[in-house]
């Protein structure tokens, strides 16, 4: 399940999510961060940047700070595994027709990256997972996760997905011994969604706590 509109965030500068991450890191403040996120939002103008009904954006918006706020709780507990995956959304391809070359297990109904596009979003953050350590796995759809998880048995997980799609995913494994991280998209949909690259290097960085 996903929001029911489209969201694209791309062109608002990212001192706008790090104020509110400032703030959010304050003891209790995320609990009241719908006020502040409407400040930040009048301040950055980010309805006119995004063309997005402000109610849509602060939905987006406030899901991502309380995103923030789980990593950093989870923070700590992360870096300590040592079996660790990471999952990126096949929608974030440079490619989704036959000029991308990602081959698909059929075992685990997932896309392994064949770095056939140097500008592939997909592409580079595989480049960096798998030179931190991690196994990394390409999704077609959230509903491989379980098959990946009971024939791997990680203990630590970075997913790569709509905001939404996080919090409903860091709910489930919040009662299992999985530790987690997550890095929400910026922009959604079918194709050509976006991540923030900085922001997916400092979580798959275990030595930045």
């Amino acid at each position: 399940m996903a929001y029911d509109f489209n969201f694209d965030l791309t062109k608002i500068s990212r001192s706008f999510f790090k104020k509110l991450a400032k703030f959010s890191d304050e003891k209790g403040v995320h609990k009241e961060i719908g006020s502040i996120t409407q400040e930040a939002a009048k301040k950055f103008k980010v309805k006119k940047i995004t063309g997005i009904p402000a109610s849509d954006v602060m939905k987006v918006v406030n899901d991502m700070v309380d995103i923030h706020v789980k990593n950093l709780v989870e923070r700590e507990e992360f870096a300590k595994r040592e079996n660790r995956a990471i999952f990126l959304p096949h929608c974030s391809r440079r490619y989704m027709d036959n000029r991308c070359q990602a081959e698909f297990d059929t075992e685990l109904s997932t896309y392994r990256c064949r770095q056939c596009s140097d500008d592939c979003l997909v592409n580079k953050a595989t480049e960096i997972g798998e030179e931190m350590g991690y196994d990394v796995y390409v999704l077609p759809g959230g509903s491989c996760i379980k098959k990946i998880m009971k024939e791997k048995k990680y203990d630590g997980i970075v997913g790569v997905a709509c905001p939404m799609e996080i919090q409903m995913g860091m709910e489930y494994l919040k009662d299992t011994s999985v530790s987690y991280q997550g890095v929400p998209l910026l922009k959604n949909g079918c194709s050509n969604t976006k991540f923030n690259l900085d922001t997916y290097k400092e979580l798959v960085d275990t030595s930045k706590k």
